[in-house]
C-alpha cells in the first residue's frame, strides 16, 4: 500500500514533519508490516529538491491484502496521520515485477499478473552526490513531459531523504500507455541514457503493480475508479 496525507494548516505540517522521526518506533511495532518507509514530497507536483511541507506518503508491504486492511484501519500511527491530515488516499497494490533493491533489501515479492485495468509503476533510486545536480536539470522536462501525456491518471515524486534519495510513482490505465510513454524519445528516454553511460545512482529499484483497489480521495476526488475496471 502507498497511503498520501496533505496537510493544510502550520501546526499539522510541523507535526507530520517531526513524525519523519518519531513515527518509525510506532511503524516498527505494526503487526504484519514487512517492509515501510516514510517519505516527504516534493513541491508542484513532487518532481523538485524542494521540499513540500504540505504532502507525506507511507509505502508498507504487507504479507496479503486482509492484513493491509486490518492494520490500515486500525493501527494507532495511521489513525493519527488521518486525523492530523486534511486528506488521505491509500492505494492497494500487487506487486507484478521487481527489478533492483532498496535499502539492501527485495521488499516487493511479484506475485500478481497485469490484466485489464490500471498498472503502476514505481522507481527508486540513491543518486551519488557528485552526480546530483545533472541528475535534477533533467527531471523539469521529464515531468513537463509526464505532464502533458493524457494517459497518465496519477503522478507523483516522493523521496525518504531530499535530493539524494528519490522515488517516482505513477498510475497508468493500462500497460501499453505506460510502455508508450517509456518508448518514446524525448527527456525521459535520454535521462536514462545518461543514467545508464553514467552510472549515476548507487542503488535503484523498478517495480510495476496491478493496482487492486482505491480509498480516500486526492484533490477532491479518487483518482482511479476501480469499478470502471470490474
Amino acid at each position: 500500500t502507498i497511503s498520501f496525507f496533505r496537510f493544510d494548516s502550520f501546526r499539522a505540517r510541523l507535526w507530520a514533519y517531526t513524525m519523519m522521526g518519531m513515527a518509525r518506533v510506532k511503524m516498527s511495532r505494526i503487526p504484519d508490516l514487512d517492509f515501510w518507509k516514510l517519505c516527504g514530497s516534493g513541491t508542484g507536483e513532487g518532481f523538485t529538491p524542494r521540499p513540500n511541507t504540505a504532502v507525506y506518503a507511507i509505502l508498507c508491504v504487507w504479507p496479503d491484502l486482509e492484513a493491509a486492511e486490518k492494520q490500515l484501519k486500525t493501527s494507532k500511527v495511521f489513525d493519527q496521520y488521518r486525523k492530523k491530515s486534511n486528506e488521505t488516499w491509500t492505494i492497494f497494490l500487487g506487486p507484478s515485477s521487481v527489478r533492483g533493491e532498496w535499502a539492501g533489501k527485495k521488499p516487493f515479492d511479484a506475485d500478481h499478473n497485469l490484466d485489464d485495468g490500471p498498472i503502476a509503476a514505481l522507481t527508486r533510486a540513491t543518486i551519488k552526490p557528485s552526480v546530483a545536480l545533472r541528475f535534477w536539470k533533467h527531471v523539469p522536462a521529464i515531468s513537463n513531459v509526464i505532464g502533458n501525456n493524457n494517459d497518465v491518471m496519477f503522478k507523483i515524486g516522493i523521496g525518504e531523504v531530499p535530493f539524494f534519495h528519490q522515488i517516482t510513482f505513477s498510475i497508468w490505465p493500462d500497460v501499453n500507455a505506460m510502455a508508450e510513454f517509456a518508448r518514446r524519445e524525448g527527456p525521459h528516454a535520454r535521462a536514462i541514457k545518461s543514467v545508464r553511460e553514467g552510472l549515476w545512482f548507487k542503488e535503484e529499484l523498478y517495480a510495476r503493480f496491478k493496482v487492486i483497489n482505491t480509498k480516500g480521495t486526492w484533490n477532491g476526488n479518487n483518482p482511479i475508479n476501480i469499478r470502471e475496471y470490474k
